[in-house]
């Protein structure tokens, strides 16, 4: 699993900091998770919650909404529906660089406004919610204390979580316009409310709220004795590896659609990479796989580099001819490994090279040969591993032609 930092931007143009939990494979598909209120991306629940995702195999997008964290913005300018957009923001941005999320996590308030945006996300096939209240308006009576400055002055500061934010009475006012229990009700979506029955922020009243509310697929699971920011590491990768096995069964089916956007035909092979890093998806007509560049050169290493596969190209061809070889000549060979290297070397220091000036590329192979062979047997290998077809494209004369896809008439 790898993370790698990300931005995009809000509808008023401000940059939003992100971090993208990327598996070590081809992703089952993209959930897209909201902190909650006050909090940012790197709250402890929000990455042990995205990381265990992430292990079970779904890339995960957490960001700061607008004024928190490492975003752009003022918070004091913010409110529920900017949260919302904010979302939505986010959804643009994955299917615009990945693809568009199956999958929405909320804690907390942010539970409430991936409740709210879900309508608008189609790709959305799965919701889910922890410790989430029922009602935007929840949050009202965190600003009590500051009730009669609100009116007064249309903004106060207030302490929350021991840190002072300016809320403006237009925050207050634009969480009292939003019906969710009417959003509930019409979401057509698979819906998992996790909630603790001890929650002393958000009571658990309102995962019952919420279950009432909507209609089935829907499904309730208990966080036991954690509290509301799932401080404990434990139940935050436990929420996680039950929302991952909870979603499967309303996921596309691989290979459909949504999954399955870069298709191979027979005989080809594709890869696609995004402008924001160096991670690639790469499919031949049967198979998916990741490439990537290390990170001390700008990769997130969520993969093999391209000379990693070429010199593994080179390496399977190897071992795959000797097995050949020794089968046919009924040769004891009980496995084949073979170790290769690849680097540059200055021409000069070449004694068998044609190239004269430079710098040429050289692939080193070490061969590990088991069973039962003669020293005659093992010198034959050795020669046979010179004529495996890999081995002889990189020796051979080779033409790369290119050409852009439309003007091919693709």
């Amino acid at each position: 699993m790898q993370t790698q930092k990300t931005e995009f931007a809000n509808d008023q143009g401000e940059t939003l900091s992100g971090l993208l939990d990327m598996p070590g494979s081809t992703p089952r598909g993209y959930a897209l998770f909201a902190h909650c209120f006050t909090c940012s991306k790197n709250l402890k629940a929000a990455t042990s919650i995205s990381r265990s995702l992430a292990a079970e195999g779904f890339a995960v997008l957490r960001f700061d909404f607008t004024g928190l964290g490492q975003s752009e913005g003022e918070f004091a300018t913010t409110s529920f529906s900017s949260n919302v957009a904010d979302l939505l923001a986010a959804v643009r941005y994955l299917d615009d660089r990945h693809e568009a999320p199956v999958l929405l996590v909320g804690h907390s308030l942010g539970g409430t406004a991936v409740l709210q945006a879900a309508p608008s996300i189609p790709s959305a096939a799965a919701v889910v919610t922890i410790g989430s209240p029922a009602e935007p308006a929840h949050v009202r009576h965190l600003f009590d204390d500051a009730g009669e400055t609100l009116e007064s002055e249309g903004h106060a500061e207030v302490l929350l979580g021991g840190r002072p934010f300016t809320i403006r009475k237009s925050f207050v006012d634009d969480l009292e316009r939003h019906d969710l229990p009417a959003t509930i009700g019409s979401l057509r979506k698979a819906l998992l409310i996790m909630h603790a029955p001890l929650d002393e922020v958000v009571e658990i009243d309102n995962a019952t709220a919420l279950y009432t509310g909507a209609k089935h697929p829907k499904s309730f699971v208990s966080l036991d004795d954690a509290d509301h920011l799932l401080s404990n590491e434990q139940d935050a990768e436990y929420a996680g590896r039950v929302i991952a096995a909870w979603a499967e069964r309303y996921l596309p089916e691989p290979g459909g659609p949504d999954m399955d956007a870069l298709n191979a035909e027979a005989g080809e092979v594709v890869a696609r990479t995004y402008i924001d890093g160096f991670r690639t998806e790469v499919r031949t007509p049967s198979h998916a796989l990741v490439a990537d560049e290390p990170a001390g050169v700008g990769g997130t290493n969520a993969g093999p580099s391209p000379y990693d596969l070429l010199s593994a190209a080179l390496a399977a061809c190897t071992t795959m001819t000797l097995k050949m070889y020794a089968s046919f000549k009924k040769l004891p060979l009980e496995s084949a490994t073979v170790r290769v290297s690849h680097g540059k070397i200055h021409a000069e220091d070449c004694a068998d090279c044609e190239t004269a000036d430079g710098k040429i590329d050289e692939f080193r192979r070490v061969l590990e040969l088991d069973g039962e062979l003669t020293e005659e047997q093992r010198a034959r290998l050795l020669e046979i591993a010179d004529r495996c077809p890999v081995h002889r494209t990189i020796h051979g004369e080779v033409k790369v032609r290119t050409e852009l896809a439309d003007e091919a008439g693709a």
